[in-house]
């Protein structure tokens, strides 16, 4: 499981070190060292890639006559690269990738159980803000829904 965060520099050719733990998550499961980047959201969301296989597995059954699905499908597969683990435990973050996320240099890498994200800080920081303000109301309605949380 991939958890916690880092703040993190985009080197001037838009490589990114991973952290050792994170390194080691996307080993274990492609031992040559490839995962998936795509972008999700505000940010770019990198799978090790069993995780990255099951999502596409999980889209693939979709009803695709739903135009909803179909932009789905199309958007999130179509931002998809494959990249690779260099020798130093670098990815390099594609140029369009970087556009969409606005990341420049300054990045927080954050663990998100079955993938990380790489966010540009301050959208990153400013998220978090607005996580906090809602926090107990979004406990509460998740409770309300029926799910649990036990800590």
């Amino acid at each position: 499981m991939l958890r916690g965060h880092c703040e993190r520099n985009l080197d001037p050719k838009g490589r990114l070190m991973l952290p050792p733990e994170f390194r080691e998550d996307v080993l274990k499961g492609s031992p040559e060292g490839k995962l998936m980047l795509a972008f999700l959201g505000e940010c770019v969301a990198g799978y090790p890639m069993p995780e990255w296989e099951r999502i596409e597995e999980n889209l693939t059954g979709m009803n695709s006559m739903d135009p909803k699905i179909r932009n789905l499908q199309r958007f999130f597969i179509s931002s998809a690269e494959e990249v690779m683990l260099d020798k130093q435990g670098r990815i390099l973050v594609p140029p369009y990738l970087r556009v969409q996320a606005n990341l420049d240099k300054d990045c927080i890498l954050a663990g998100v159980l079955t993938k990380f994200e790489l966010w540009d800080k301050g959208a990153f920081e400013s998220g978090r803000r607005a996580a906090r303000e809602t926090f107990d109301a979004d406990m509460a309605a998740l409770a309300e829904a029926g799910f649990e949380l036990r800590f």
